[in-house]
């Protein structure tokens, strides 16, 4: 009986009665207007709290905007009401002017109370309301997250809309269907640097690196042309399997086509809504990154960045399996060499040392992984290059 009387009074928390939402009978219309509380009956009410001094909801709300307009225009029985948290009443007009829906009139004294009544923590903050609870409306999470990750799709809004769509992001990624995760209804294509489409269903069977990057990132700029030098490569030793598909995080459609003229590979179309979609379905959090596809359209567990900074195409095909091979190997040539060495054509004593990538100073070729070089000044070896006169092994 005692925990029934809890679970009544934890409700009477979450829930409210319409006359107590608005502490009046009515609300503010976009122009101005009252019109009555009761016009939100029957419709998916959501309560925006946001202010005109706070830049991400200044940020936030041209998004909810263009949502909510798409929302009423295909049917959808949706209202908004703004609850103000700015600091005065031309505040308060100068943010509301923007928006197509109502709001809580600025001079009650109900804003802070509800800002406190639904727990928000900061702002912006949108709260869908349920009518589950009793009567009244009850509490779902607040959804600025969701619409900002999924934008028209989030609605309803709810927790049961969220579940719904994270199923379908794991579909996504889990199901090995390139055209469901590359393309889209319009789009069953990818581009090149030079405008062509090519289909999608070409790159079945392939190994497919998504590169997210930016032509304003500088560790993106060094990367490309580490991915870069591996592409040819690989186009060469092994034709028709590696394929790369960049994913732009540029800020506009120039840097976009800056980022194209230094990539041999193919792109997202820009602006297209799959780049974001892929971003969130593979939680990236930063970039540079490179996500490995295998053949079957799935994605290794392998750092793909790290991968090719580090053993370039000897990793082909990037699996963990291949990772751990190439780093036994090192390990054992790193054992069958000398610590230290000394070459008649140098001074100075040379050390063992590790590196992404070196100008031999006797073959002037490139080199990789293992190189004698010298601590104090910029001479480097080859360890089949190396002419020891005297082995001084630690």
């Amino acid at each position: 009986m005692g925990e029934m009387a809890e679970g009544v009074a934890e409700a009477g928390k979450k829930c409210m009665s319409i006359p107590q939402l608005a502490g009046a009978e009515t609300l503010l219309s976009s122009g101005g207007k009252e019109v009555p509380l009761s016009s939100i009956n029957g419709k998916r009410t959501c309560l925006f709290f946001s202010a005109h001094w706070c830049r991400p909801c200044r940020n936030f709300t041209p998004k909810l905007l263009q949502i909510y307009k798409k929302l009423r225009n295909t049917g959808k029985n949706i209202e908004i009401i703004f609850i103000s948290l700015d600091h005065d009443e031309i505040s308060f007009l100068d943010h509301f002017k923007c928006m197509p829906w109502l709001a809580l009139p600025f001079n009650t004294g109900l804003r802070q109370k509800l800002f406190k009544q639904f727990d928000i923590e900061h702002i912006p903050a949108l709260i869908p309301l349920s009518t589950k609870i009793y009567d009244g409306f009850g509490i779902e999470e607040d959804a600025v997250k969701l619409v900002e990750e999924y934008g028209v799709d989030a609605y309803p809004f709810g927790e049961k809309r969220r579940h719904e769509l994270e199923g379908m992001d794991d579909a996504r990624r889990q199901g090995g269907n390139l055209q469901e995760l590359l393309g889209c209804k319009e789009r069953n294509y990818v581009i090149s640097a030079d405008g062509i489409k090519i289909p999608i269903s070409d790159l079945n069977g392939k190994t497919i690196g998504l590169y997210f990057g930016a032509h304003w990132c500088p560790p993106c700029r060094t990367f490309t042309k580490q991915l870069r030098e591996v592409y040819n490569e690989l186009k060469t030793l092994r034709p028709g399997n590696f394929q790369v598909i960049f994913i732009s995080m540029d800020r506009n459609e120039e840097e976009f086509q800056a980022s194209l003229t230094e990539m041999p590979w193919f792109s997202i179309p820009y602006s297209d809504i799959t780049m974001q979609e892929l971003s969130r379905i593979f939680t990236i959090k930063g970039i540079p990154t490179l996500l490995i596809l295998g053949p079957d359209g799935k994605a290794y567990k392998t750092d793909g960045r790290t991968v090719i900074s580090k053993y370039g195409a000897m990793a082909f095909p990037f699996t963990e399996s291949r990772t751990y091979e190439m780093e036994e190997s090192l390990k054992k040539e790193r054992d069958s060499l000398p610590h230290r060495v000394r070459d008649h054509r140098h001074e100075h004593e040379l050390e063992l040392d590790m590196t992404k990538a070196f100008i031999c100073d006797e073959c002037q070729q490139k080199g990789q992984n293992w190189v004698f070089s010298c601590k104090q000044c910029n001479f480097d070896l080859h360890p089949t290059c190396v002419q020891e006169s005297t082995d001084v092994n630690i």
